[in-house]
C-alpha cells in the first residue's frame, strides 16, 4: 500500500536532516495518514479512506465528503475516490432531475 493520501494526493517527500555541523543525510517526511470512515450523504454509505490529517480538516472544512469530492480535481484523487465521485455527481444529479 502506498503512502499517499487518497483524497488530496499528498505522499513521501525526501529531504535532507542537517546536523549542527551542516552535515546533510538523506531523510523522508511521511504524510499523516489516518484511516477515517466517512459518510456521503447523497448515497447514504460510509466509507473507508486512508487520508491525512490535512484532508480530514478540509473535507470538514468544505462541508463533508461529497462537497469535498465535487471540488476535487480528478488527477489528486486515487481511483477508488474518483469512482466515488462520479457516483454521487449521477446521484446528485438524479436529484435535481426529479
Amino acid at each position: 500500500m502506498s503512502r499517499s493520501c487518497e483524497l488530496t494526493g499528498r505522499a513521501v517527500q525526501s529531504g535532507n536532516n542537517v546536523s549542527h555541523a551542516n552535515n546533510r543525510t538523506r531523510r523522508r517526511f511521511l504524510p499523516n495518514l489516518c484511516n477515517v470512515t466517512l459518510i456521503s450523504d447523497a448515497l447514504g454509505q460510509r466509507y473507508r479512506l486512508r487520508i491525512t490529517a490535512y484532508a480530514l480538516r478540509t473535507v470538514e472544512h468544505r462541508g463533508g465528503l461529497d462537497a469535498f469530492l465535487v471540488k476535487a480535481k480528478d488527477a489528486d484523487l486515487s481511483m477508488r475516490a474518483r469512482l466515488l465521485k462520479r457516483q454521487i455527481a449521477k446521484k446528485i444529479e438524479e436529484q435535481a432531475v426529479a
